[in-house]
């Protein structure tokens, strides 16, 4: 097994001038986990209402000066969605580089179903109370598995101008110990708030290996920020199982637009706010039998 950070062996995920090998999709919500209740239906039950008809709204994606950009269509609109490869992946390295406005819930999804909303998910939630470098299971019970959150630093005119730890006191969406209990290994924030450089681009590692219930390691400019053993998740309807039965061992990977609901609303996606990538490359290690 190669060390993650030496770059033989990648090649390139993105050609860098189109969408060819990659396809946009709307951001449609399953079942809440495999064969359990739909989580349109839960948030309803809560008050919570995201955009309606979503299957008929696509994400926009393009290719800006050699840049993937990623941003809800119409800008404000509230309807996010996927950029998904045509190809699925089993054992794996991803490179990429990465530059989110501010908010720009975004991330990147692992063994993502094809025909569902379900897979194993990096966040990269650049919002208010967002994590970053940690997982949520998509479709998977919506496991949360987090070592930390940030909020915006604002300067005298509350204009955003860089990172900080989220105040538990105030957070929308704290991080709790059984958060980080999940994770087999979890930065500080600190570490993370040491080489996070705001408003530029920054490089997302990921390493997922292990067959239908991998272990996935998190990296941001060269700092483990988080691992989580897919296999040994303790959360509320999770069941490793039932998870590598609807999974399987290989899957898709997919770039994120969120959407926005009533929890967040445009503190999830603000209007107009992008996420642009770039450099995004693999090293594909096949499927673990």
């Amino acid at each position: 097994m190669h060390d993650v950070m030496n770059d033989e062996g990648y090649v390139p995920l993105w050609d860098g001038a189109g969408l060819e090998g990659w396809r946009v999709i709307p951001r449609v919500y399953g079942a809440l986990y495999p064969g359990g209740p739909a989580v349109t239906e839960l948030m309803a039950e809560h008050g919570v209402k995201t955009p309606p008809q979503p299957e008929k709204h696509l994400p926009r994606w393009y290719v800006e000066d050699g840049e993937l950009v990623g941003e809800q269509n119409p800008p404000g609109s509230g309807y996010g969605g996927y950029l998904i490869t045509d190809t699925a992946y089993g054992d794996f390295d991803l490179a990429l580089e990465m530059k989110p406005d501010w908010p720009a819930d975004t991330g990147v999804m692992l063994h993502r179903r094809s025909d569902d909303w379900s897979g194993f998910q990096v966040l990269v939630d650049h919002r208010p109370s967002g994590g970053i470098g940690g997982f949520f299971g998509n479709g998977l019970a919506s496991f949360s598995a987090v070592p930390f959150a940030v909020d915006a630093v604002l300067d005298e005119s509350g204009r955003p101008v860089g990172l900080r730890p989220d105040d538990p006191d105030t957070s929308v969406e704290a991080v709790t110990p059984e958060k980080i209990s999940r994770l087999t290994y979890a930065a500080s924030v600190e570490d993370f708030l040491s080489v996070w450089r705001w408003a530029d681009w920054n490089e997302l590692r990921i390493r997922c290996i292990g067959g239908a219930l991998p272990t996935i390691t998190t990296w941001i400019n060269g700092v483990k920020i988080a691992e989580v053993n897919t296999a040994s998740i303790e959360s509320p309807n999770y069941d490793p199982a039932s998870v590598a039965e609807w999974l399987g061992s290989t899957g898709h990977i997919a770039l994120e637009v969120h959407d926005n609901d009533d929890m967040f609303g445009e503190a999830r996606w603000g209007r107009g706010a992008q996420c642009r990538w770039r450099n995004i490359r693999i090293r594909d290690y096949g499927t673990e039998n």
